[in-house]
């Protein structure tokens, strides 16, 4: 898959974040010498053609006071892995949720959902409300807890790459 000069461009741009503004692609079609439509149409077809996954929101939970971060792992039946997991990841209080292979016999686990409070004596409830919602299909979890922040990043592009 390869992407124009124009792509590139854009990609460049916003590698690092939107811009903090009423009007983010206005302000990027500004440094570009592009149409505001013109960077949210080549967004979306980046974005089709599986360029890009998607655009969100990364926020800071440290500086929201939500500090304690526990990824929680669990091992639930295979055939209702997934339709579980869509339940799981559609929790308020969880970032991200997915699949992933167990490593037997030391890794028994395959669905990971990432559980964020302000007190792990918080998280510890949530992580209650998903053994719930999990019921008789999961067989044993845990959760490991963050104990350092890593700095996050998108996509990054190298000059002349």
């Amino acid at each position: 898959m390869t992407i124009d000069a124009t792509d590139r461009r854009i990609i460049n741009a916003t590698q690092s974040g939107l811009p903090l503004a009423p009007a983010p692609y206005a302000v990027v079609a500004g440094w570009l010498g592009m149409s505001e439509g013109e960077v949210i149409d080549r967004l979306a077809a980046m974005q089709k053609k599986g360029v890009i996954r998607r655009i969100a929101l990364a926020p800071n939970h440290y500086a929201l006071g939500v500090i304690a971060n526990g990824m929680s792992v669990w091992d639930v039946a295979d055939d209702r892995a997934e339709a579980l997991g869509s339940k799981v990841g559609a929790l308020d209080f969880v970032s991200h949720c997915y699949l992933r292979p167990r490593a037997l016999p030391d890794w028994p686990y395959n669905l990971f959902a990432m559980i964020h409070g302000h007190d792990r004596p918080e998280v510890e409830a949530k992580r209650t409300e998903v053994a719930a919602l999990l019921g008789a299909a999961s067989r044993a979890s845990d959760i490991l807890y963050s104990t350092r922040i890593l700095k996050k990043t998108g996509l990054r592009l190298r000059e002349g790459g």
